[in-house]
């Protein structure tokens, strides 16, 4: 079962506060960031769709601008004193921040304010576990939840205080305290056992699919870009896909054959986020996993978006930092139905290099997305013609299902056929190429 760490719920009243940080230093507790610098304005906007995601209430939102977080409280005493008492006053019941807190950092927030307090990255945390469906998902959050939990747990009051020195220090809360802490770990190495088989499951798939030369096609993306719904558009899939964030967490493999016949094997990833915290990326590299695996890599931008740059550029850093940049990458400009200014679709064609403008939603764009994709994947294959004795049937059979039969004819030498050889299983067909 999937742990909620100090959830958000439907009934919450909450208490955005959006700090913006010097570069230099705000950057130092995620694990990927993008080139471009967001805006406050865009950290307050992503952080209330989060909060909207996880059906929380936004009741008011206070900015504050630091040039050196404290470690105390990352903000100044003055301002978490006015925190506390807007909180106070509008009947507030959770307060989040828009960074990462230290677990002193929220211990002592929550001194203050008298309120529960936490951070985007719990926010993340508290949605993966609403979205989790498969019990590899709910591994996974489970994981990372536990991996943020485990810093945090401290106890209550001076029986749970922490160890002290001297004697009679040590009492019955302290021993629970500890109790606790192994029970964490000990749920940790458990879950990364259970991982751990995950993972192999998902290695034999792939040996499997590259025995069978299936090219692997990856869709990657922002979150809320429209991958799941381009998804369904492709493959006629029934996949859940909605305008919200992180609708999609278990990654989804369908078949989809290629106008020219050829099938290949289309998947749905996680969505991707700015400041993608750590302990996702350390949970989620079994998904991750697949996406480094794929032979093209279709990243899905929202065109319609006014951060559509920015948040491009996000993906590319995550993409970096899984050392998949080399892999062939096309992108996809998705929501063309409700792109209002056509300049930005020109912007990120300078930015991004020639992509495929499409929309999901009406289909617009898609034929031509499917074109280049025969296209791109065709550069690995070779056309030939074979002369294949009749008692190697099997081979065209093999070519039916891994290449492409353009012509069967059959002859006194055997059957004549002229089809698309992929690349990797070219050493089959060449005793039987015609020159």
């Amino acid at each position: 079962m999937t742990t909620r760490l100090l959830e958000v719920t439907t009934s919450e009243r909450i208490l955005l506060v959006v700090v913006e940080l010097a570069p230099r230093r705000a950057t130092r507790r995620f694990a990927f960031v993008p080139r471009q610098h967001w805006t406050i304005a865009d950290e307050a906007a992503e952080l209330r769709d989060l909060v909207t995601s996880c059906r929380g209430e936004i009741i008011g939102e206070i900015r504050c601008r630091r040039v050196e977080p404290t470690p105390t409280f990352v903000i100044g005493r003055g301002k978490v004193e006015e925190i506390a008492a807007a909180a106070q006053a509008a009947a507030i019941h959770c307060v989040v921040f828009n960074i990462e807190l230290s677990p002193a950092q929220q211990r002592n927030l929550e001194d203050i304010i008298g309120l529960k307090t936490i951070d985007r990255t719990q926010l993340i945390l508290d949605i993966f576990a609403q979205r989790a469906r498969s019990q590899e998902g709910k591994i996974q959050v489970e994981l990372a939840q536990l991996a943020y939990l485990l810093p945090r747990l401290t106890g209550q009051g001076v029986l749970l205080s922490r160890l002290g020195g001297g004697i009679g220090t040590r009492g019955p809360g302290e021993q629970k305290l500890e109790v606790d802490r192994r029970r964490i770990r000990s749920r940790i190495t458990h879950l990364d056992r259970a991982l751990d088989a995950v993972t192999r499951r998902r290695a034999a798939t792939r040996r499997k699919r590259t025995e069978r030369q299936v090219p692997t096609v990856a869709l990657v993306g922002y979150t809320n870009a429209g991958k799941t719904t381009l998804f369904n558009a492709l493959t006629a899939a029934a996949a859940p896909a909605e305008s919200r964030l992180f609708t999609t967490l278990d990654p989804l493999a369908r078949r989809l054959t290629l106008p020219n016949r050829q099938t290949v094997i289309l998947l749905d990833t996680v969505g991707f986020l700015h400041r993608l915290p750590h302990h996702v990326i350390d949970a989620f590299k079994a998904t991750l996993e697949e996406t480094a695996s794929a032979d093209l890599l279709l990243c899905v931008v929202d065109a319609s978006d006014p951060l559509a740059l920015e948040r491009g550029e996000a993906v590319c850093e995550v993409l970096r930092a899984l050392q998949v940049e080399r892999t062939p990458q096309l992108f996809v400009f998705n929501k063309l139905d409700v792109l209002e200014d056509p300049a930005r679709l020109r912007q990120l064609e300078r930015t991004f290099g020639a992509g495929v403008a499409v929309s999901a939603t009406t289909g617009q764009g898609v034929p031509a997305l499917l074109e280049q994709l025969v296209r791109l994947l065709g550069e690995r294959s070779i056309v030939g013609t074979l002369v294949i004795p009749a008692n190697r049937y099997a081979l065209i059979e093999r070519l039916y299902q891994d290449g492409e039969v353009l012509t069967l004819t059959y002859e006194q030498e055997g059957y004549v056929v002229e089809g698309r050889i992929p690349a990797s299983i070219k050493w089959l067909y060449e005793p039987y190429l015609r020159s």
